[in-house]
């Protein structure tokens, strides 16, 4: 975060504990440093919004945001009255043609508070392995790692197709945890453990994964810098992998110089880029950027993936990729298609 973010920021809390004396019942002035973090942290999403030209990037987080500190029992006017401070600091503080904008899309998030909000559960009768998925949810968050792995592993063995089982019961049962995190019914330490625990059980599958007859296609995956969930994007690059391709997942915070170097050095066809929160939408934008700069490329389509991407359907093109993709399925077969598209070219 940028020194100018922290100093308006710290500004608003100012202004908002000054001006609210029964504001201290929630946020005490040992909760002041805290608070500004919080309020830092709305900002870094206004302007990440701000620079895709994408206010619905905003709302969404105003919108999580009150959920989550609703749960907690902090009144939900005291965030409409900070994002309204929050307007004033900054008419106050940056050029007119920068604030106006702003203030644009603070509107629109104060606007929709007045709309209910609430995130439905993902765990559904009519979806399918539901059962799996309620059993798979009870035993991670009852802390029996080692039998969710063996109940998963029985379930290959039955038949049940390992894309059903990352599908069905991994990603439903992580866009859950996230639910259950968000509403204050778990704990981080509990959701940190449910992801880890997903991420080895997925190890444990790996021999069923890469059994299929390569295809010749290249995909390099990665998380963008400061990502700390990057499950999802190594999901998708599996699917990659049981679907033919070498795929080459880097993970997170790999330096963007060394992310160019293996894609010249594999010769992708594409490259996958994933980004979980909206205030990361910049570091997307500007990895886009370097992969079409570069004259040693073998000119990759690109496909962004993630959380933001689901909010803006035209966030995509605002970055600059060739293509979003909703789930790991998706994700494939617009790969497939991309890819083609790149060789028929030739």
């Amino acid at each position: 975060m940028n020194k100018d973010a922290y100093l308006l920021a710290k500004e608003i809390v100012t202004k908002q504990f000054k001006s609210q004396g029964e504001f201290n019942n929630y946020y005490g002035e040992s909760e002041f440093k805290k608070y500004i973090e919080d309020t830092e942290y709305s900002l870094s999403y206004l302007f990440e919004a701000i620079e895709a030209s994408s206010p619905d990037l905003f709302a969404d987080y105003i919108s999580w945001e009150r959920i989550f500190l609703v749960n907690l029992g902090f009144p939900e006017e005291r965030l409409k009255e900070r994002l309204e401070i929050m307007e004033d600091v900054i008419i106050k503080n940056l050029p007119p043609k920068k604030s106006s904008v702003a203030v644009k899309y603070i509107e629109e998030s104060i606007d929709n508070l007045a709309i209910p909000s609430n995130y439905a559960s993902f765990v559904n009768a009519d979806k399918p392995l539901v059962k799996l998925l309620e059993q798979y949810l009870k035993l991670l968050l009852d802390g029996d790692r080692h039998s969710a792995g063996k109940m998963i592993m029985e379930a290959v063995d039955n038949g049940i197709s390992v894309k059903d089982i990352y599908l069905h019961v991994f990603q439903s049962s992580l866009y859950e945890i996230g639910r259950l995190w968000q509403e204050n019914k778990i704990t981080v330490g509990q959701e940190h453990y449910f992801t880890a625990a997903t991420q080895l059980i997925m190890s444990q599958l790996y021999p069923y994964i890469s059994m299929n007859e390569k295809t010749g296609k290249v995909l390099v995956a990665m998380s963008v810098s400061r990502e700390l969930h990057e499950i999802g994007v190594r999901m998708v690059a599996d699917f990659f992998e049981m679907d033919g391709w070498n795929t080459f997942y880097l993970g997170a915070n790999t330096p963007k110089d060394s992310i160019i170097q293996t894609i010249i050095s594999k010769k992708a066809d594409l490259v996958l880029i994933s980004a979980t929160i909206g205030s990361h939408i910049g570091e997307v934008i500007d990895l886009v950027k370097s992969v079409r700069g570069c004259s040693e490329c073998s000119d990759p389509k690109i496909i962004v993936g993630g959380y933001p991407f689901r909010i803006d359907m035209d966030l995509w093109k605002k970055v600059g990729a060739d293509g979003q993709a909703e789930d790991a399925e998706t994700a494939v077969e617009m790969g497939e298609k991309l890819v083609m598209e790149n060789y028929n070219e030739f």
